[in-house]
This record gives C-alpha cells, structure tokens and sequence, in this order.
C-alpha cells in the first residue's frame, strides 16, 4: 500500500463531475489512473497529468482506492464485477468509494458482495455539479466503516468542502442522496414552472428573477437553473436524463416504503416529457421547455 495520506487511485468514470474530482486529486499529489469510455475525457484527463487505463481492472491493479463516479448502479454493476471489472483485480483490503446515485438496499449488497471478496465499501453519494466538482468544494453524504473513512480521508479533503458522516452502515450515504434528489428534482421543476408562469403573463422574467432570488420563494436551484433558462443556455451541465433516473429512484424508493411522494411524481412526469421530446441531453434546467412548448412562448430575456 502507498503512503496512507496519499492512497493511489483508480478513478472510474470522467465525466461531468469525475473529471473535476480526478484532477484535483492529481493537484493534491494522489497517483490517479482514469477509466473512461469518451475518448475526449481520457484526453483531458490525460492532459491534467493524469495516467489512463483501457479497463477498470487495468486501472485498479496498483490502486489502494476505487472511486466510481460513473450514472447508475447498473453501471457500477458493470465496471466492478462485469468483464475487466475493477474488483476482481484490486488488492485485498483495497477500498471501493461508490458515488453514484443508486438505491440505498443495492449499496447494502454491494458492501456485502465486497466484504466476500476482502475489499470494503465506502458508500459516498456526492452533490455540487460541475463546478463544486472542479473547484474540490462537492459535498459528500457518506457512510461505512472507520477504516474505510480513513483509507479515502486524503481523497475526501482534496474533493469537498463538506463529508456528512453517517454511519458505519453502506446504505445510509445512498438513502441521504435520495432524499436530497427528491427536492432537487421537484426544485427544478417549481423554478421552471414559476418562470415559465411569470414569461406567459407578460412579466419581465429577469426582474422575476431578481426579485425572487431575493425573497421567500427563493430556493438554490432557483439561483443556480433559472439563469441557464432566461439565457436560453442548455449546455448539459446536469442533464435531464439524471433526473429521469433519479427520481425514479426515488419513487421506486417510495414504493417499497408504501409512502406515497405526490410531488416526486408530478416533477417526474415533467422530466419525462422533457427526455420524450428529444431534450434528455440538454442540461436539466430545459425541462422549462415543456411548458414553452406547450404555451407557445418562451421563458429567456435578453441581458440588461
């Protein structure tokens, strides 16, 4: 094993958040190898001085820690225990840090599935987008046990500006970020509705905006998606898509409790309508265009 304080890293997945994390683990001096199917991240990460690796289990054979930052659990499925999976090539003892947004129960069977095989789970569920990413200020809801926190403490500092600890249980981290992703989800989806309200009365929806980010309504994906919406700007950031998935996770998770989320569904139908139109690429913050779309008109404003 390497020096504790700077464990080497495999770093699956450089995408939209990834990258930003991988790099900054580079500035913080970890020996980082990155996996990635887009050739244009490989390259960039490449670039940033780090080292690349054809398959997850090339990348984990000299790794002390697995981070996987990759969409879904059937993903994390796939480069963990799929064909050059990760695990089968990292070392005993060796620590796998998930985090992807998935189901609390699958993170509780993946830490049991690695304890078998002698490594550990740090179930890391992550929040901030792409720029907290890129500047190491993401937040992480996490749990596991103490010698799992210790082994990634170097990578935690280096990439966040705030780690939740929430226990020793795998589970816990992921059933925190569902939550999390319920409001956000339905956060976006009010910002959209409101704006898309305030555009269709006639309002100057750049004053609407300014009043709103200054009074009750307010809400931080208000501040952050309805700048994106009156530029008429929606280079993904975080796509629709995302949403698409994760609040079917939450709803899914709603289910096997049998509590009924209302709210968590009026918000995915809209994201669904927005991917069924052909804007699941777009950043998340053009759901407001299933109501331009529907009321012929459009939400954007000129800068002042």
């Amino acid at each position: 094993m390497t020096d504790k304080n700077t464990p080497a890293v495999a770093f699956i997945g450089l995408g939209s958040m990834g990258l930003g994390m991988a790099r900054n683990l580079l500035k913080h001096g970890h020996k980082v190898v990155g996996v990635d199917p887009s050739e244009a991240a490989r390259k960039a990460f490449a670039e940033a001085g780090g080292m690349v690796a054809t398959s997850p289990a090339e990348a984990a054979r000299t790794a002390d820690v697995v981070i996987v930052a990759v969409v879904n659990d059937k993903q994390v499925e796939t480069v963990l225990f799929g064909g050059d999976g990760a695990v089968a090539a990292l070392r005993k003892g060796g620590v796998v840090m998930q985090c992807a947004t998935v189901p609390a129960a699958y993170a509780r069977a993946l830490a049991e599935r690695l304890a078998a095989t002698g490594h550990a789970l740090l179930d890391a569920p992550m929040s901030g987008g792409r720029a907290r990413a890129e500047s190491g200020e993401l937040t992480f809801m996490a749990s596991g046990a103490p010698a799992s926190f210790a082994a990634a403490e170097s990578i935690l500092a280096a990439t966040s500006a705030k780690v939740f600890r929430l226990g020793d249980a795998p589970g816990i981290g992921s059933l925190v970020k569902t939550v999390n992703q319920l409001l956000a989800g339905v956060h976006i989806a009010t910002a959209a509705e409101a704006v898309a309200l305030a555009a269709k009365a006639g309002a100057d929806t750049r004053v609407v905006y300014e009043v709103i980010s200054a009074s009750a309504g307010n809400s931080w994906m208000f501040g952050n998606r309805v700048p994106h919406m009156l530029d008429d700007d929606y280079a993904p950031l975080s796509a629709v898509e995302i949403f698409v998935k994760d609040l079917g996770l939450v709803l899914n998770t709603g289910h096997e409790l049998r509590l009924p989320l209302p709210l968590a569904a009026a918000a995915h139908q809209l994201f669904l309508a927005a991917a069924g139109a052909g804007w699941g690429k777009l950043d998340d913050a053009a759901v407001v265009k299933v109501y331009e779309q529907a009321g012929d008109f459009k939400v954007s404003s000129p800068r002042r």
